[in-house]
């Protein structure tokens, strides 16, 4: 019995003409796929130490576990790094080390435009959006943000019930304008006003570009454009949701600064910022030399790797 169903696959193999690798080797040629499915657990469970995976090792990820359920954080003596090797980073040892914290060091942000100030964490979480990440995921990092006191980057996706935990928000507005988006895809300061009246969030960030899409927008598929996201984001379920390379809202310096002006004053003094991938230098040039003449400076700046 087992052996017809092996002579058909041989069969079938030997004479399709998709694939060259089945043809020139029926049968056992399937295990080449097979293997091929399951490599990146082979090389991750069996072959790859502890140390060399990138760009976190497993070392890492198992740190990350432990604090993320709450176990062990302590570490026995020894090594498995070599300490000899160039690069290698440590502390020097002094007869008179600094005290520790008692707190965690914080940032104030908002200038004397801001009527709201917002005292900020070293370590936050940074853009993700609802649609490129799970309901589930977005819940469980606004629930992180909540308990660790740091603050959560929406993503240019909108504000989601997800992002609602009990986490502080910040608002980030791209050239999509989801969750500000006129019935033609422009701002809508009406429905922006509503946004950036939350509570929860306690910070705005127009975002102007990202390292991760030099000179393009983005794209959420139709297929996981779902009614939810669509509601959420205001734009038609099950569409391409196209997000353009650049802000239809200003097309120059001194407009990107009366948009920040015009955004703190609507959310009632929040702090204001944008992002940015710094590609020429001449254009952020550009927009410093604006902030003096105009005397409008944003709150904050992000500048997004590359």
């Amino acid at each position: 019995m087992l052996v017809g169903p092996i002579l058909l696959i041989g069969l079938y193999d030997f004479f399709q003409t998709k694939n060259t690798i089945l043809r020139n080797f029926p049968v056992i040629g399937h295990f080449r796929f097979l293997l091929m499915a399951i490599g990146p657990e082979i090389h991750q469970y069996f072959v790859e130490s502890d140390t060399d995976g990138k760009p976190i090792d497993r070392n890492h990820r198992d740190y990350v576990y432990e604090r993320a359920k709450q176990t062990q954080e302590t570490h026995p003596f020894g090594t498995e790094l070599n300490v000899y090797e160039i690069g290698y980073e440590w502390m020097h040892h002094s007869v008179y080390p600094s005290k520790r914290l008692g707190k965690a060091p914080r940032v104030q942000i908002g200038g004397p435009d801001c009527r709201h100030p917002y005292s900020a964490s070293i370590l936050n979480i940074s853009a993700m959006s609802f649609g490129a990440l799970s309901s589930n995921a977005v819940t469980a990092l606004n629930i992180a943000a909540r308990e660790g006191g740091f603050f959560h980057d929406t993503g240019e996706g909108a504000i989601s019930p997800y992002h609602l935990q009990g986490g502080d928000l910040v608002y980030e507005i791209g050239t999509g304008y989801f969750g500000c988006r006129s019935e033609d895809g422009g701002f809508s300061l009406e429905k922006y006003r509503e946004q950036a009246a939350r509570p929860e969030v306690k910070m705005i960030e127009l975002k102007l570009s990202q390292g991760a899409k030099p000179g393009h927008g983005g794209v959420l598929p139709a297929a996981k454009n779902s009614e939810e996201i669509a509601d959420i984001r205001g734009v038609e379920p099950h569409t391409d949701i196209i997000s353009p390379p650049g802000h239809s809202a200003f097309h120059d310096a001194h407009g990107l600064l009366d948009l920040i002006a015009t955004l703190r004053e609507a959310s009632d003094g929040k702090p204001v910022g944008f992002k940015l991938c710094v590609g020429d230098r001449e254009e952020f040039r550009e927009i410093c030399v604006k902030m003096v003449e105009t005397g409008i400076k944003p709150d904050f700046i992000t500048v997004d790797g590359a």
